[in-house]
């Protein structure tokens, strides 16, 4: 959606924003409810967040959005006299004793619109310190084009500048042009085979029926795809990813990591002016160094190895050591025995005495939100995933895990959704993914990181996941629910199956696992979401 704001919508938003007309702004002037529920918002509408707030929130009555932040007004101090006393405190008392964990205090709600699936998942790639949430393929349709006419997705200099231009934004136009031609169709298909029941509103359903087919459709979405996401964090987190983003070898992380920068230094200067200069520069080089440095021994190691036949899911490693560990753990809590001592205890217990142990510490979960304890994680497992970049993009948001990719390619093959054969498209979109194939592989022999942008979500990519079995016990209880992408479903499915085939005794009551399958994901999930907006008419009035 094209923001064109008029002067007097500029003058409202600029107490809420840090500029209204860049890719990249800070929110300022807003209590942390409202911040929060607009980038919940943000997730799931197809509006950038500007437009969103000015539509849904500070335009619309109902929300009471003056009344909320109407105390702002009245403090008798403008947001930047705020920031400059702050930064001069910061600068005085604190910068002097190097105490980074200060950064820690301060945040910032930071939108980040108009750039790659590629840099989103880079920028993503932070684990602490960052919440983030971006814009949705399954909720959202990305047939939409921009004021020029130009379906949505990133035409980087790289390519854009190279010998390879022509090829790659034909490519990228027929991706887009053949998702957006067969949305109606899918739809169609989708009704056609699973008729609206009795008793379920069109809203749900309808809901239910965009859901699905963009599930399926979105293998057409190449990596180049322009998306939103909204972060919240901490300046010593953004400070970080700020020198993180300007060491890889993109021109559009590089550009992203200069705005973030410039932006957040409107709102938090003294949390991130460190992630350039005298200690940003040398970490940024030590990063991109250290990463050039791997990929050339890489190929010198590896470079002629044939990439052999492997399973979606492959449990590679795990700990056989792994109940003696965790029932040490159960017991240490409540005693005042060492380590050393209580596991030469445990070593006597019968069978009988060690399932006792084990059930009473999580026997008692009634539901996947009831989280067994820390004693699960002293034992470990290591998957090698081969999915679609679809799956890892889903995914990749677990970050109390080890999780480390390679390069987004074609050298895997891509999934041929079942759907594809009933409507009779399978033919076209093989062909389209072997166009992608070619246009890969020349690219790829100049630059194998920009080539990345123009392969299809539907291609396969490798990345391993590391995890303890506390995590376990969420990743595969939450990512098999019937709701979830079927795809990701299948791989925390597997996953369970692996973890309980190895330990048996430690997995009896990882018992909200879904190992069904159905043929409306979403469905159950639309009818609850109903309900809830019943309830809210009912408390609060249409």
């Amino acid at each position: 959606m094209q923001e064109n704001f008029s002067e007097e919508q500029k003058r409202i938003l600029s107490s809420f924003v840090s500029n209204t007309d860049k890719n990249i702004f800070v929110l300022k002037n807003l209590p942390e409810v409202v911040m929060g529920a607009l980038f919940s918002r943000y997730s799931r509408s197809p509006k950038p967040l500007r437009q969103l707030l000015l539509d849904e929130f500070i335009s619309d009555e109902k929300t009471g959005f003056n009344e909320i932040v109407s105390f702002q007004s009245e403090k008798g101090i403008t947001q930047a006299v705020a920031i400059k006393k702050a930064e001069e405190f910061y600068d005085r008392v604190l910068l002097g004793f190097g105490d980074d964990s200060v950064a820690e205090l301060g945040g910032a709600h930071l939108a980040v619109e108009n750039v790659s699936n590629i840099s989103v998942k880079l920028i993503q790639d932070a684990r602490l310190g960052i919440s983030p949430l971006e814009k949705s393929t399954r909720y959202i349709y990305f047939d939409e084009k921009d004021s020029k006419g130009n379906f949505n997705y990133l035409r980087p200099e790289e390519i854009i500048q190279s010998s390879f231009a022509d090829e790659y934004i034909q490519l990228c136009d027929s991706l887009f042009s053949t998702y957006s031609k067969f949305l109606p169709e899918m739809k169609k298909f989708i009704e056609e085979k699973h008729p609206k029941e009795e008793g379920i509103s069109d809203r749900a359903y309808n809901s239910t029926v965009k859901a699905k087919a963009c599930d399926v459709l979105r293998v057409f979405l190449p990596a180049s795809t322009l998306t939103n996401t909204g972060l919240y964090g901490n300046g010593r987190a953004f400070e970080y990813m700020i020198s993180r983003l300007s060491s890889y070898p993109l021109k559009e992380t590089k550009a992203i990591a200069e705005s973030m920068h410039v932006e957040l230094s409107t709102y938090i200067p003294s949390f991130v002016k460190r992630a350039f200069g005298e200690y940003g520069n040398p970490s940024i080089e030590f990063l991109s160094e250290t990463r050039k440095k791997t990929a050339e021994n890489s190929a010198e190691f590896l470079g002629k190895e044939k990439i052999s036949e492997a399973e979606e899911v492959e449990l590679t490693e795990f700990d056989v050591n792994a109940e003696e560990k965790v029932l040490t753990a159960i017991l240490y809590s409540n005693s005042h025995l060492p380590l050393h001592q209580i596991k030469e205890k445990i070593k006597e217990l019968k069978t009988e005495e060690k399932k006792k142990i084990i059930d009473s510490y999580y026997n008692l979960r009634k539901n996947r939100r009831h989280k067994p304890g820390r004693a699960f994680e002293n034992t470990y497992y290591t998957f090698d995933i081969l999915g679609n970049y679809g799956i890892f993009r889903d995914l990749h948001r677990h970050r109390i895990l080890t999780q480390e990719r390679q390069l987004l390619s074609t050298h895997h093959g891509f999934v041929v959704p079942i759907e594809f054969d009933s409507l009779g498209i399978k033919k076209e979109y093989t062909e389209l993914m072997q166009d992608a194939k070619n246009l890969f592989e020349k690219i790829e022999e100049k630059n194998p990181w920009t080539a990345q942008y123009l392969v299809p979500f539907g291609f396969k990519i490798r990345w391993y996941m590391k995890l303890n079995l506390r995590q376990a016990f969420h990743f595969c209880e939450l990512r098999s629910t019937m709701q979830g992408h079927p795809d990701y479903r299948r791989i925390a499915q597997k996953m369970f199956s692996e973890i309980k085939r190895v330990h048996p005794s430690l997995t009896e009551h990882l018992k909200f696992v879904d190992t069904k399958s159905y043929a409306l994901e979403r469905l159950e999930a639309e009818k609850a979401q109903d309900k809830k907006i019943k309830e809210v008419e009912e408390k609060y009035g249409k």
